[in-house]
């Protein structure tokens, strides 16, 4: 229904009412302003101003049934238009109708402030009934006629940030200058050196992985074992020389440098430290990429699509788009907790080794300041990049979902940088999908204490550790029935509860890293094959494939959410993940017993290895560009298969290409610090 010039000429027929009544709310030159579109508009020839702002205003199009229910307008075209004395502003109101809530794009002048345009849109619509500014839904498609308004919106036209962004744009920029910065200096330095001593000689005084000063020693091997860590055993740095002030300066810029950090980034070589588990990085950059592909159809369902409800019926009836939805998508982080429990086992187990068998509290300390070491420069990096593109972009009206979780950071910034962001409700988190560097690190926290037992007595390790399964398996199982909770999505995007107090708990979360630790400290410490015969290993291929099967299967059986506690729904949701890494653990053990075929072969390719280098910096970058994305649509995306597969192909590349400057600029050069006292 287009915007009725009837609307206007009732408007400026009681404009001298509204004056007098609403004097002390609405300011004259709000009033004045407004008047003069509206008169300019009932011309048989108005201004093209006029013209811009009027066509600019949301109107209501095709296919509202099917969940087209916001009328974003033109908000460029908006701001485009310049009166005689203002500017268009765009501003949104947002309305309920029913059980339909939705939002209407206004072209208003720039003199008006948003409580000023939300008394514009009430008075009218009290002045003359329905008919209104922003005309409801015809109540044949809605059932309900009337209108109830939310909060009026206007987007900002100008960029503002404050000391926050400041600050955070500041931090950003010197953590990229100072890795380009060190790279220069190390080109000149190794320039003059090579003009002042022979080649043969240099070769002979300097090591391969020795830096100019013989202070910093680097390997020329990376690693990343998961989205969210490396293996702690790979500390690619040992300080061969008393550390003296000004070398200790010298060798922190060069390991800084792109010279060191690039360094084995695109190497075909294994990428997990001390060789093995080559079918790490298949599993790894296939579980990464079905958590991009997750992420690039789910977000846009938020509220940018307008066919919404067709989108979520195509999905819940066909079983084929059940791995892009909640349930099987993010069973993805349980492979990627599985790894992470698993790295961190062998990772001790080798520190212990090195240590003369010895696990004292000092290395335990080492342990967690590795891990810290790790994941907080990027993941610093990454928040104080959020914030800054918050300030500096002038986001389109689809931003508005992610205003307040993204602007979260400038109040709960601490919990991430105390790494417990999941403790918190989950619209207080900063960066959301950030809550897994969190929940990895708590779990990380427990494999010292659970080596300790495997140390002390197999029996009382295998009793802690079978209370911890059983207890994480409870406890989700209990808090999905009580809450009646659903297990995936879409119905997952109406349960706040589903996130609050099920997703990212570390209670309900635990048992696929409980699950790696057994697996890694069981392929660390073992002395003999566990498959002997070829019939055990294709039974163990046959439960591992069906598991997997009926998992992602049943996912779209229980698509529900049920109405009252449901024993199927909390028995799928305490046991799935547990029997998902189980499922995951066969495979690696498959693989490295030599009963992993054609599937070993397909993991273990060299052209993941890359690509498993620079895992972490993807699942912390992807999300950014969907959201930027987003934010800056100014209509509706419209659902297909070919769009999504578009978006998600685009999402990736910029993915990739980004993920790799990252890793050596800000992630690889904190791994390849360690200092000593002299």
């Amino acid at each position: 229904m287009a915007l009725s010039l009837v609307v206007f000429l009732l408007l400026v027929g009681g404009s001298a009412e509204l004056e007098n009544t609403q004097a002390s709310a609405v300011s004259q030159r709000c009033m004045k302003d407004t008047n003069g579109f509206l008169w300019e508009i009932t011309q048989d020839k108005p201004k093209e101003y006029a013209v811009l702002m009027y066509d600019s205003y949301g109107k209501m199009g095709s296919n509202v049934e099917g969940g087209n229910a916001n009328r974003p307008g033109l908000l460029q075209q908006c701001r485009s238009a310049n009166g005689p004395s203002f500017s268009g502003q765009y501003c949104q109101v947002f309305l309920r109708q029913g059980t339909v809530q939705y939002f209407v794009g206004l072209c208003v002048p720039d003199s008006c402030r948003e409580e000023e345009v939300q008394i514009l849109v009430l008075y009218d619509r009290l002045r003359f009934g329905q008919t209104s500014l922003v005309p409801p839904l015809p109540s044949i498609l809605v059932n309900q006629s009337t209108q109830e308004m939310i909060m009026t919106h206007c987007l900002p036209q100008t960029i503002a940030p404050d000391a926050s962004d400041v600050t955070c744009l500041f931090v950003c920029c010197l953590m990229v200058a100072v890795p380009l910065a060190a790279t220069l200096f190390t080109a000149i330095i190794r320039w003059q050196r090579n003009r002042e001593v022979s080649p043969t000689v240099e070769s002979s005084r300097l090591s391969p992985g020795l830096n100019l000063y013989g202070t910093l020693n680097t390997n020329n091997s990376s690693s990343s074992d998961g989205n969210s860590s490396t293996s702690e055993g790979n500390d690619n740095t040992s300080l061969t020389a008393p550390c003296f002030p000004w070398s200790c300066v010298l060798g922190c810029l060069q390991a800084f440098s792109l010279q060191n950090t690039s360094q084995g980034i695109f190497s075909a070589s294994s990428s997990i430290p001390g060789g093995g588990y080559s079918s790490l990085n298949g599993i790894r950059v296939l579980s990464l990429l079905w958590i991009i592909c997750g992420h690039s159809a789910q977000f846009p369902v938020i509220n940018n699509l307008d066919n919404y409800k067709n989108w979520k019926k195509t999905v819940e009836s066909s079983p084929l788009y059940v791995l892009t939805i909640s349930g099987p998508v993010f069973l993805a982080v349980d492979t990627f907790l599985l790894l992470g429990g698993l790295l961190s086992a062998r990772s001790l187990l080798g520190s212990i080794d090195r240590a003369e068998d010895k696990l004292s509290p000092s290395l335990v300390a080492n342990y967690l300041f590795r891990r810290i070491k790790r994941i907080q420069p990027l993941h610093l990096f990454i928040m104080c990049l959020t914030i800054g593109l918050i300030s500096l972009v002038q986001w389109g009206p689809y931003w508005f979902p992610f205003i307040d979780t993204l602007m979260d950071c400038k109040t709960y910034w601490w919990a991430n940088l105390l790494l417990i962001s999941n403790l918190l409700p989950v619209h207080e988190i900063c960066i959301p999908w950030t809550w897994y560097l969190s929940l990895d690190f708590q779990c990380y926290a427990t494999t010292p204490l659970l080596v300790y037992f495997y140390r002390l007595n197999k029996g009382v390790f295998a009793a802690v550790a079978g209370g911890l399964l059983l207890m994480t398996t409870v406890a989700s199982s209990v808090i999905t029935a009580l809450m009646q909770l659903p297990v995936f999505q879409p119905s997952t995007m109406t349960s706040e509860n589903y996130v609050l107090y099920y997703y990212v708990k570390p209670y309900t979360r635990y048992g696929p890293f409980l699950i790696g630790i057994l697996t890694g400290i069981h392929l660390t410490t073992k002395k003999d094959q566990l498959l002997k015969q070829k019939w055990q290993a294709a039974l163990g291929w046959l439960c591992c494939l069906s598991v997997m099967a009926l998992l992602v299967g049943l996912a779209f059986v229980l698509r529900e959410t049920p109405d009252h506690p449901s024993l199927p729904h909390a028995l799928y949701q305490g046991l799935h993940r547990p029997l998902w890494a189980l499922a995951v653990s066969w495979i690696i053990l498959a693989c490295e017993e030599g009963y992993g075929g054609f599937i070993k072969r397909l993991l273990s390719l060299s052209f993941w290895v890359p690509l498993s280098n620079i895992s972490f910096a993807c699942y912390l970058i992807h999300p950014v560009f969907i959201i930027v994305y987003i934010g800056l649509q100014e209509t509706p995306i419209h659902y297909s298969d070919i769009n999504f597969m578009y978006l998600f192909l685009g999402h990736l590349v910029l993915t990739l290409v980004v993920s790799c400057m990252l890793t050596v600029l800000v992630e690889k050069p904190y791994l390849l610090l360690k200092w000593r006292t002299v």
